[in-house]
C-alpha cells in the first residue's frame, strides 16, 4: 500500500471509528463499507471534512450480491456503491452500503450531499429496485413506464413473453407476444461443407 493510501486509510479509520464495517484495499483502491443507518451521515462527513474532502461523486450504482448473500463476506443482497473523488487531496474512494432488507431494499438518498446522485439513484432504483428515501424524484429512467420488475436483478428472467414496438398506425408504443421462439443460446461454428477436405484450396 502506498503512503498516500495508508494515510487515507488511517484517516478514515480515525474519522469513522465504530462505524466502519470494512475498509478494504484491492487493486490500488479503498472500499469503505458502512451500515445503511450510517450511510447518509458518513457521506456528509466524507464531503465536509477537510482531510478527506470528497466533494465529487463520480458514479453511483446498484449491486445485486445474490450469489454471495448469506455468506460470511456478504450477509445482505443489495448495495449502493459510490465512487468518490477528492480533487483537492487527489484521493479516490469507493463507498458501499447494504440495504437492511432484501425484500424491500431501502437506503438514504445522498442527493443532498452530491446532487449528481439524482439520476444515478434513479438508475439503481429502475434496474435493481433499490429505494432511496428522500430522493426528490424517484421514478424509472431507462425502462418503460409500465415495465414490471428490475432487469439487473440476478433472478430476473432472461427471456419474456411480450415485446414492445412503436406502431406508426396507432401512433404509440404497443405490446405484443414475442415474435422469436425461445431457444438456448449455444455457440455454433458454421463452416463450408467442403471444410477440411483434402485438396480444398
Amino acid at each position: 500500500m502506498s503512503q498516500k493510501l495508508e494515510q487515507l486509510s488511517a484517516s478514515l479509520q480515525a474519522t469513522f471509528e465504530g462505524r466502519v464495517q470494512s475498509l478494504r484495499l484491492d487493486r490500488g483502491e479503498l472500499t469503505l463499507t458502512v451500515a445503511a443507518a450510517d450511510y447518509f451521515q458518513v457521506a456528509e462527513v466524507l464531503r465536509d471534512t477537510p482531510a478527506l474532502g470528497f466533494e465529487q461523486l463520480i458514479d453511483l450504482c446498484g449491486v445485486d450480491y445474490s450469489s454471495y448473500a448469506g455468506s460470511q463476506s456478504f450477509s445482505k443482497r443489495y448495495a449502493a456503491v459510490s465512487h468518490l473523488l477528492s480533487v483537492k487531496n487527489n484521493h479516490r474512494l469507493r463507498l458501499r452500503a447494504f440495504a437492511d432488507e432484501d425484500e424491500f431494499p431501502v437506503l438514504a438518498s445522498v442527493c443532498d450531499v452530491w446532487p449528481a446522485a439524482n439520476w444515478f439513484e434513479r438508475e439503481a432504483f429502475d434496474l435493481y429496485g433499490i429505494m432511496f428515501s428522500g430522493h426528490p424524484d424517484l421514478r424509472r429512467i431507462l425502462t418503460d413506464y409500465g415495465f414490471v420488475g428490475h432487469p439487473f436483478r440476478k433472478d430476473f428472467p432472461i427471456s419474456g413473453f411480450v415485446e414492445m414496438r412503436y406502431d406508426p398506425e396507432q401512433g404509440r408504443v404497443i405490446y405484443q407476444p414475442v415474435s422469436i421462439a425461445p431457444r438456448e443460446i449455444t455457440p455454433r461454428i458454421v463452416r463450408e461443407e467442403s471444410y477440411g477436405d483434402v485438396g480444398h484450396g
